[in-house]
C-alpha cells in the first residue's frame, strides 16, 4: 500500500501473511527499513504520530529547548524570575525614562528665610538714579537724575545712582558704604545659603549698585587722590528752606537743590569705603575686570585714609553731617578697610597694619568699654576684631601676627559675653530685648548687628569643630550664644510684647505708618510741592505703599511702640539697619545648609610659610 507522504519522499507498508485479523495484522506491521535508506531521513515524532499506532507514554519530566534540557518546575521558577523582574526591574526603569521628568521641589522656606527676601527688596525701594526694569517697586520710579551735575570734575556721570539712606531722600556715604560692607561679608560667606533661596544674583545685584556708585565718589581711576564727595542731599538742623527735611516729597518729584558735600580728609569715611570695595572684589571674583577694579579702588581710597594730612574724622565741622552721622574716630576704620584688603588683595603689608598694635591702643579696642562692643555703623571693633579672629580659628598664621590676634580672639569673646542676659552687662527689656543702645531711640539696628556677629561666631567655631568659649570661670555652649542671637531677631519679627512684626510685610500686624516720603505718597499722577505733602506726612491713615522688607527704628525701652509717621524714631528705617537685618537671617535660616564657606575669603591670601623646597639631585659617584 502506498500513501503520500506530506513531509517528502514515499513509503511502503507491508503486512505479513500469518496476520488474519486488522487488529492482529496492526500489530504486526513491520518497516521496511530498507525504503527509508539512504534517500530518507528518519521521521521524527509528529510524523511517526500519524502513521504508528498510538503508544502509551509517560508524562515528560523535562523539556527540550534546544541546546538545553530543564525540568518542568525549572523552566516555570525561571519564568516567574523573569515576569518579576520585568515588573520590578524593567517596567520602572521604562516608565522613568518615558514620563515626563519633574524636579522635586525645593523644601519650604523657614522664617527666616520669608523675612530675609522681604529684607532685600528694601534696598530697591531705596534706590537712587535710572532704575532697571526689573526693579519690582511699581510706586517707584527714576529720581536724582541730576545729582552732582556740574559738581565732579572727573566724571562725566556725576554722581546719579546710588541709595537714598532712610525715610528722606539724602544720600549718606558713610552708611551707605557699611551697608556694602555687611551685605558682601554675608555673601562671602553664606553663598549657599543665597543661591538656596534663589536671592544671590539679586543681593550681587544690590552690592553692585552701591560699589558702582561709591566708584562716583572719588577718582577711582587715580592711584592718589585728594578728596572724597561724601554726601548728596540733606538738611541743617531748624532749617526752613527747601532741602530733604523740611520738604515732604517723592524723591521722583524733588524740585529743590540738592548740595554736595567734599571732604578733603576724612580717614573714618575712605576706611569704610575701602572695606566695602575690597569686600564687593571678593564676591565678584568670577569677573576679573570688575573685580579688579573694585580692589584698585579700596587700595586708593586707604591709602588716603592713612595720608597723613587727612586723618580726622570726616564729619568734623559739618552741619549737614554731624547731627545725622557723626563719626567718633577712625582706627576702627584702619583696623577694618586694612583687614578687607588683605583678604581681597593678599598684600601683607595690609595684615600688618590691620595688626599693628597702635591701632589697638588708638581704638581702645582692648580696653573693658562696654559702647565699644556694641557693632554699629560708628563703630567696626567688634566686627574687625571677628574678622581677624577668622584669620587665627582657620590659618593660624603664627608669629609675628599671633598676640593681637590671640588679644582680639579673647576680647571677641569678652563680647559675645556681653550680649548675653546672664553677665548683666547691658540692660534688657521685660519683653526680651537687648538694649544695647542704653535705651535711645531706634534700638533694632544695633539688636541686628550684634545677632550677626553672635550667630557668625558659632558658625566659625562650629566649623572648627570647638563646642564653646569661657566667660571667665563660666563655659558658654554655641547652643547658647546662637539662642541669644534667634531670640533677638525673633523679637524683630514679632515676638515681643505688642506681638507686632517691625519688619514691614512679613506677618499680619507690623508697622503700616512708616516714616517714609515715597512710601506715604500715592502715585495718583500729581506732583506735590515741597509743602503740598505735607497733608500726608501728618495724616493718620495708612501709607499707600507698604514698603515691604523695611526695618523700623523699633520701641522704646518698656516695649512700646507707636506707630505714627511723624515720630521717625519709632517708625523709620535706615540702610545700615536693614543690611545688618539681612546679615542676621541669612546666618540663622536652615535653607541651603548650616555653616559657612571656609575657604573662599582667603583665596587671594599666599601661602603663610615656604613651601617644601624640592629634594637634592641624585648623588653621583
Amino acid at each position: 500500500m502506498h500513501s503520500a507522504n506530506h513531509w517528502g519522499g514515499s513509503f511502503e507498508i507491508y503486512s505479513g501473511a500469518e496476520s488474519t485479523t486488522d487488529d492482529e495484522k496492526s500489530r504486526n506491521i513491520e518497516w521496511d527499513k530498507a525504503a527509508l535508506q539512504p534517500q530518507h531521513h528518519h521521521l521524527d515524532e509528529t510524523q511517526q504520530s500519524w502513521l504508528l499506532y498510538p503508544q502509551e507514554t509517560k508524562k515528560k519530566k523535562y523539556v527540550d529547548l534546544g541546546c538545553v534540557s530543564c525540568s518542568h518546575k525549572a523552566l516555570k521558577w525561571t519564568l516567574y524570575a523573569f515576569v518579576f523582574a520585568l515588573l520590578v526591574i524593567a517596567l520602572p526603569t521604562i516608565l522613568a525614562k518615558t514620563l515626563p521628568k519633574h524636579k522635586s521641589k525645593p523644601p519650604p522656606a523657614d522664617n527666616y528665610t520669608i523675612a530675609l527676601q522681604k529684607a532685600l527688596l528694601f534696598f530697591n525701594a531705596q534706590k537712587s538714579g535710572k532704575l532697571p526694569k526689573n526693579n519690582g517697586i511699581p510706586w517707584r520710579g527714576d529720581s536724582g537724575l541730576q545729582d552732582g551735575n556740574g559738581t565732579i570734575d572727573f566724571s562725566k556721570a556725576g554722581l546719579v545712582g546710588g541709595y537714598y539712606d532712610a525715610g528722606d531722600n539724602s544720600k549718606f556715604h558713610f552708611p551707605m558704604a557699611f551697608a556694602m560692607t555687611m551685605l558682601s561679608w554675608s555673601v562671602i560667606e553664606y553663598r549657599q545659603k543665597y543661591e538656596a533661596i534663589g536671592e544671590y544674583q539679586h543681593t550681587r545685584d544690590l552690592i553692585r549698585w552701591g560699589t558702582d556708585y561709591l566708584l562716583l565718589t572719588f577718582n577711582s581711576s587715580a592711584s592718589k587722590i585728594d578728596k572724597i564727595y561724601c554726601q548728596v542731599g540733606g538738611s541743617r538742623n531748624g532749617s526752613t528752606l527747601p532741602d530733604d527735611h523740611y520738604c515732604w516729597q517723592r524723591p521722583e518729584d524733588m524740585e529743590y537743590p540738592r548740595p554736595v558735600q567734599v571732604v578733603n580728609g576724612g580717614a573714618d569715611l575712605a576706611g569704610e569705603m575701602a572695606a566695602a570695595l575690597a569686600a564687593a572684589s571678593i564676591v565678584f571674583r568670577d569677573n576679573k575686570a570688575y573685580s579688579e577694579k573694585l580692589a584698585k579702588g579700596a587700595a586708593t581710597v586707604y591709602a588716603f585714609a592713612r595720608d597723613n594730612g587727612r586723618r580726622r574724622a570726616y564729619s568734623s565741622g559739618n552741619d549737614y553731617i554731624e547731627p545725622y552721622y557723626n563719626s567718633t574716630g577712625y582706627y576702627d576704620e584702619y583696623i577694618w578697610g586694612a583687614t578687607w584688603l588683605y583678604y581681597a588683595t593678599g598684600n601683607i603689608s595690609y595684615i600688618k597694619l590691620a595688626t599693628e598694635p597702635g591701632f589697638s591702643k588708638h581704638s581702645k579696642a582692648l580696653l573693658s568699654i562696654s559702647d565699644l562692643s556694641v557693632p554699629s555703623w560708628d563703630n567696626k571693633l567688634p566686627a574687625a576684631m571677628l574678622l581677624l579672629t577668622r584669620y587665627r580659628l582657620f590659618l593660624n598664621p603664627g608669629y609675628p601676627y599671633e598676640e593681637m590676634l590671640s588679644m582680639y580672639h579673647k576680647k571677641t569673646e569678652l563680647n559675645m559675653c556681653s550680649y548675653l542676659q546672664q553677665f548683666n552687662v547691658f540692660n534688657w527689656t521685660k519683653g526680651g530685648m537687648v538694649q544695647l543702645n542704653k535705651g535711645r531711640p531706634q534700638p533694632l539696628q544695633y539688636v541686628a548687628n550684634a545677632a550677626f556677629l553672635a550667630s557668625l561666631y558659632v558658625d566659625y567655631l562650629n566649623a572648627t569643630r570647638v563646642p564653646g568659649f569661657n566667660c571667665g570661670p563660666q563655659f558658654i555652649s554655641l547652643d547658647r550664644l546662637r539662642s541669644f542671637a534667634m531670640s533677638q531677631i525673633n523679637y524683630i519679627l514679632g515676638d515681643n510684647p505688642m506681638k507686632m512684626s517691625y519688619v514691614v510685610g512679613y506677618g499680619t500686624k507690623f508697622p503700616r505708618h512708616v516714616h517714609h516720603r515715597g512710601a506715604s505718597i500715592p502715585t495718583d499722577k500729581t506732583r506735590y510741592s515741597c509743602t503740598g505733602g505735607w497733608k500726608w506726612r501728618d495724616s493718620s491713615k495708612p501709607n499707600p505703599h507698604n514698603i515691604t522688607g523695611a526695618m523700623v527704628g523699633g520701641p522704646d525701652g518698656f516695649d512700646q511702640f507707636r506707630d505714627v509717621r511723624t515720630n521717625y524714631n519709632f517708625t523709620e528705617p535706615t540702610l545700615a539697619g536693614n543690611a545688618v537685618l539681612a546679615a542676621a537671617l541669612v546666618s540663622l535660616t536652615s535653607n541651603g545648609g548650616i555653616g559657612i564657606d571656609k575657604n573662599s575669603i582667603f583665596t587671594a591670601v599666599p601661602p603663610l610659610y615656604p613651601p617644601t623646597p624640592p629634594p637634592p639631585p641624585a648623588w653621583k659617584p
